[in-house]
């Protein structure tokens, strides 16, 4: 079966609950959303159709356990269920970033999915699927990018209509558009029970880099 890859990199996890480890990087190529603060605009329609078997042969010589699936949108390509599971099978951890606009049903409930929250600054807050809410467990997190106040209030109002969550809650300044130390500032003074995530690959290798 083949699936539509943009790139595969091995490099240091800059998002999530996850952030610091190494990982390698399936990047699928299109996407359904155009965020008006997106840093991959290139992976729209690059991209060369490869097998799964030779996406497993490429990974494997990185000698890496951990796999993130992210693109674009991952979810947009019907395979991109069964190359999660593949990998499962062949033991790896496995993360999800999907943009939270389509159904993360499909999808092995042994990987860690994570959804990012379209918040008004992105222009497609209109696009959530907020049903995935409540197919979350555990090993799931949200993701929440804030560029301004407006956002940041969004984000609080979703986060009163989920009751208990079991999963990690992620929220992340917009580069260049909220400083770090105001949004932990808000998360402080309203004593919110989630985590500030900066994105560790800029500040290791820089906004521009790509592929790393």
């Amino acid at each position: 079966m083949a699936i539509k890859v943009n790139e595969i990199f091995y490099s240091i996890q800059g998002e999530s609950s996850w952030a610091g480890r190494p990982c390698i990087f399936i990047r699928l190529t299109g996407c359904n959303l155009r965020c008006a603060y997106c840093d991959t605009r290139y992976a729209y329609e690059q991209g060369r159709v490869m097998e799964i078997w030779e996406i497993l042969k490429r990974i494997r010589e990185a000698g890496c356990d951990l796999v993130e699936v992210t693109g674009g949108e991952p979810l947009l390509q019907a395979e991109t269920p069964e190359l999660i599971a593949t990998l499962l099978d062949a033991g790896y951890t496995v993360l999800l970033e999907t943009n939270g606009s389509l159904d993360i049903g499909p999808v092995d409930k042994r990987c860690a999915r994570i959804i990012d929250i379209k918040c008004p600054t992105s222009g497609m807050c209109g696009r959530n699927d907020l049903q995935n809410l409540r197919k979350l467990g555990a090993r799931d997190e949200l993701k929440f990018v804030i560029g301004t106040r407006e956002d940041y209030e969004f984000a609080r109002h979703v986060l009163s209509t989920i009751p208990a969550p079991r999963y990690t809650i992620n929220f992340s300044p917009v580069s260049g558009a909220v400083e770090p130390c105001l949004l932990a500032r808000w998360i402080l003074e309203d004593r919110l029970a989630v985590r500030l995530n900066l994105q560790l690959h800029k500040i290791i290798w820089g906004a521009e880099a790509r592929g790393v």
